[in-house]
């Protein structure tokens, strides 16, 4: 099976087009997924002027706009269909009004927008989020229930799903027909520095290189391929203390992707 291997650019997030392309294509990736929010090169303010160009650059360099990281406003649907860049990826947020109220919030949000996702041909991918968001690939496709398939998908993150407890050989099946993205990064749980005081609790996510963390990424992969799904599948590059550059680190980490994603490198539970 052949993923079209992609990068969040999101560690480079003041870097023009002509020298991100070529640093994306040098480091072996084909896809991109571009930030487009406030304090990054581009922003949903300016998005409509800047994301076009900037993506046509990128594709000199053989380096396609997968999605763009950023926000359901009509000025970056518009920017994303002028782009053809096909997807924009979020999360759902909880409020202080619970979970479930939290959960018809976002779902009356994103169906607000379905008009603008149908008009301009660009579809919503709604990832989980580890904490104070949906937390949970089913969480997600409950979110999602009853809103336009086509318009609204799931996007897939390997550390959040381990960090759920969740297996991709559950997960991912269940996802299959919301799936529009798969994210790759690892991730596990490390001690806080200074203990609260709380009895228990002191622990945060750490995030690491694809051998350290609880993600399964040949089990992912590996259940991918007997899904027959070949979309993006999207290295984050979010790292806790690098020890090395971060573009060293993504470049090994694409290396443990591929190898990942040869069969017979799945281990069983």
């Amino acid at each position: 099976m052949s993923f079209h291997w992609s990068v969040f650019t999101k560690p480079w997030l003041s870097l023009p087009a002509d020298e991100l392309g070529p640093l994306v294509a040098r480091l072996g990736f084909t896809g991109a997924e571009v930030p487009v929010r406030d304090g990054a090169r581009l922003t949903p303010a300016d998005a409509e002027r800047t994301l076009p160009a900037f993506a046509r650059r990128l594709r000199a360099d053989g380096v396609e706009v997968i999605s763009v990281a950023s926000e359901l406003t009509e000025p970056v649907f518009a920017a994303c269909a002028a782009a053809e860049v096909p997807l924009i990826r979020i999360m759902a947020e909880l409020g202080p009004d619970g979970y479930a109220a939290s959960v018809i919030r976002n779902r009356e949000q994103l169906a607000a927008v379905a008009p603008l996702a149908e008009r301009y041909g660009v579809r919503v991918g709604v990832q989980p989020h580890h904490g104070r968001w949906i937390s949970t690939t089913l969480g997600v496709l409950d979110l999602l229930d009853g809103l336009p398939p086509e318009h609204f998908q799931l996007v897939w993150d390997a550390a959040h799903d381990a960090l759920a407890g969740d297996d991709p050989r559950v997960t991912l099946p269940l996802a299959a027909d919301r799936l529009a993205i798969v994210n790759l990064k690892n991730a596990h749980y490390a001690r806080t520095e200074e203990p609260s005081g709380a009895v228990g609790g002191d622990w945060r996510t750490w995030f690491v290189p694809a051998p350290d963390g609880l993600a399964n990424w040949s089990a992912a992969l590996g259940t991918l391929t007997t899904l027959g799904w070949a979309g993006p599948v999207c290295l984050s590059g979010q790292y806790n203390e690098p020890a090395v550059p971060v573009a060293e680190l993504l470049a090994t980490d694409l290396d443990w992707a591929r190898k990942a994603a040869t069969p017979g490198t799945e281990r069983g539970c």
